[in-house]
């Protein structure tokens, strides 16, 4: 528990780092938020009006501290576009980019851990030549040109599969499973080859290890050994990787959203960009930087599950 709140406690910096960076950043954004509302037909006048109610005319620092105000109370701003409180914009995307994120770790999860584990026992066999032949096929293609791919085989030539549209998980299961299918497959098959990779070469250190030379002298069965002794102790790597996963997948989803007509939180942060919503960009961003720093907080608790000379941050001597 003392671990746990360090680590929070930790996290107040960081947060507080990023916000700066990121309200100091959007505000060099070419552009104009008034000029964006009101369109090139605005009058200078109209645009200094709307930037007054905006509260775009005051100082930088003064704005980032009104806004830091508000978010310390759990209120996000409304966006300088449609007026909607962010909040809620938020609330409306960010489901559907974690729940593509977490389908594409399960489909990488169940592709890359039997082919790497029979890559490492079957090293320079058959196995191991074709294991590390899909990796490298996985890693080459990108995403987004397999998403295109299976839509064009299973939407449109075998009408299996939706080619867009997304309906809530607690609305109805079967058809949101039906339309998020090829998604998680587009971006799933990339992230398992990094994570097979990642745990063949683990693995294959493990397996040269003299605890299990000795288990194998006593007579224990193979695969007793690599699934209780080896497997275990070869997953640290392997859990560093998946957590960085998942983090860059929460704001790196936006090519497959937009192939997949998905209304994800990164085609929010783009669209906000553009539109030089600061106050969306603003509260988003924080958003995104708050989950990948809970993302690694669960990361290292998961190290010390895994490994119990690690936790509390303390390594057995």
């Amino acid at each position: 528990m003392a671990y746990v709140l360090q680590r929070i406690v930790t996290m107040v910096p960081v947060l507080f780092f990023l916000s700066v960076m990121v309200f100091g950043l959007i505000h060099l954004i070419p552009g104009d938020p008034a000029q964006v509302i009101l369109g090139q037909e605005a009058t200078p006048e109209a645009i200094q009006q709307m930037r007054a109610k905006l509260g775009l005319d005051q100082p930088v620092p003064l704005q980032y501290w009104h806004w830091l105000q508000h978010v310390l109370t759990g209120n996000l701003g409304q966006s300088l576009v449609d007026g909607e409180p962010v909040s809620h914009l938020i609330a409306q995307r960010l489901p559907v980019t974690i729940e593509l994120a977490v389908g594409t770790i399960v489909v990488a999860l169940l592709i890359a851990f039997p082919f790497g584990i029979l890559a490492a026992v079957y090293r320079g066999r058959w196995l191991d030549a074709a294991a590390l032949f899909t990796s490298t096929v996985g890693l080459s293609v990108p995403p987004f040109w397999l998403g295109i791919l299976l839509l064009i085989g299973f939407t449109v030539k075998l009408h299996w599969f939706p080619s867009s549209g997304y309906v809530p998980l607690w609305q109805n299961l079967g058809q949101n499973l039906h339309a998020m299918v090829l998604p998680v497959v587009a971006t799933g098959v990339r992230e398992a080859a990094v994570l097979m990779r990642m745990l063949r070469s683990s693995l294959l250190d493990v397996l040269h290890q003299d605890y299990v030379r000795t288990a194998r002298a006593k007579g224990l069965y193979g695969w007793v050994v690599i699934t209780r002794h080896a497997l275990r102790n070869a997953l640290i790597p392997v859990i560093t990787t998946g957590g960085l996963q998942i983090a860059g997948l929460l704001g790196g989803l936006v090519i497959t959203e937009q192939i997949f007509a998905l209304p994800g939180f990164g085609s929010l942060l783009v669209q906000a960009v553009f539109s030089r919503d600061y106050t969306t960009v603003q509260g988003a961003t924080l958003v995104a930087a708050l989950l990948v720093v809970m993302v690694n907080l669960v990361v290292d608790l998961v190290y010390g599950v895994v490994d119990p000379r690690m936790r509390l941050g303390k390594e057995s001597r």
